[in-house]
């Protein structure tokens, strides 16, 4: 694969290698600069007990036990995180940082939100002021289906004159009715959307008010 389309997850597996590389040297580095001050202790693979006066490399994939002169337990030493266990790491902080801003985004919509509607009055008049442009839309709407209706009985009685032969009757006639059904059911379309708009909208404003009620009320004085 060309490294120009590498992704992020290809890119980060190439460098865990590396990465678990730079821990184990970092680990042994630290461990070198305190070979005075204890004695270290583990169990290999092959289940060997192993001692040295430095972190042992033979166990750096498991618990090493740092003793005191005395023999008494100073600290437990962890292994050095596998590959595995660094991307998981990698993917829960990355995981906590999307969650952390997700909250944040949401904190400040809810900011936003109460900035706008800071009492239920001002959140009414705005669901009404909503619901009344809709409205006059509709009735803009309903003026023109009326009109059609007026036109559609006009062209239904002048076919009348055709009614025992309509092959008879002009072709503009015969347009007239066919472009006089079709913005009819483009009315009745529109209306239908319109309908549907009011029913978005009430649902929109009913979702704020019930977040809005939580947020009234953490209001100091409320």
């Amino acid at each position: 694969m060309p490294t120009a389309v590498l992704t992020r997850a290809a890119l980060w597996t190439r460098r865990l290698p590396v990465v678990v590389g730079v821990a184990a040297w970092a680990w042994s580095a630290v461990g070198a600069a305190q070979a005075q001050t204890g004695i270290y202790t583990c169990v290999d693979a092959q289940g060997r007990r192993i001692t040295s006066d430095r972190p042992i490399r033979e166990c750096i994939d498991r618990e090493q036990r740092e003793l005191n002169p005395s023999g008494s337990l100073k600290r437990v030493v962890p292994p050095v995180p596998t590959a595995e266990e660094l991307a998981r790491e990698e993917a829960r902080k990355r995981a906590e940082a999307e969650a952390l801003a997700k909250q944040r985004e949401e904190r400040r919509k809810e900011q936003l939100l109460l900035m706008r509607f800071p009492t239920p009055e001002a959140h009414q008049r705005a669901r009404s002021e909503a619901l009344h442009q809709v409205q006059d839309v509709i009735d803009v709407v309903r003026k023109r289906a009326a009109e059609l209706d007026r036109q559609r009985q006009d062209i239904e009685a002048e076919l009348e004159f055709y009614k025992r032969d309509p092959s008879k009757a002009p072709e503009w006639l015969k347009r007239r009715q066919a472009d006089n059904a079709q913005q009819r059911a483009s009315q009745a379309q529109y209306l239908d959307d319109q309908a549907r708009e009011k029913t978005r909208i009430n649902a929109r404003f009913d979702e704020e008010l019930k977040l809005l009620q939580r947020l009234w009320a953490e209001q100091p004085g409320r």
